[in-house]
C-alpha cells in the first residue's frame, strides 16, 4: 500500500504566509497530521483496507496456480499412461488365452 507524506513545513510555511503565527501554524499543522492519520485509520477499518490483494499478490497467486495445474496435469497423464498400459496388459493376455498360446 503506498504511503501519504504529508509535509508538515511546507504547510506551516504557507499558514505563516496566509498571516498565522508560528505557534498558530505549528498547531494547526498538528492538529491536521492527527485528523489525516485518524481518517486513514477510520478508512482502513471500514474498508478493511489491509485485506485488499496487491497486484504482487495477485500474480504470486497466479504463479502458484500455474504450477499446481501443471502438476495436477503431469498426475493425470502418468494414470492415463499406466491405465493405458494396464488394459493392453489385459487384452494381450485376454488374446494369448483365447488363441490358446499359454
Amino acid at each position: 500500500m503506498t504511503t501519504l507524506t504529508f509535509d508538515t513545513h511546507d504547510f506551516v510555511k504557507k499558514l505563516k504566509g496566509a498571516g498565522f503565527s508560528e505557534e498558530q501554524a505549528e498547531v494547526l499543522t498538528d492538529l491536521q497530521k492527527v485528523t489525516v492519520s485518524n481518517t486513514l485509520e477510520q478508512a482502513r477499518h471500514d474498508y478493511e483496507l489491509d485485506d485488499l490483494a496487491t497486484k504482487r499478490d495477485l500474480k504470486e497467486l497466479e504463479l502458484i496456480m500455474r504450477k499446481d495445474a501443471a502438476e495436477t496435469k503431469a498426475d493425470l497423464i502418468r494414470w492415463v499412461v499406466g491405465v493405458g498400459m494396464l488394459q493392453i496388459t489385459i487384452i494381450a493376455g485376454l488374446l494369448l488365452r483365447l488363441t490358446g498360446n499359454s
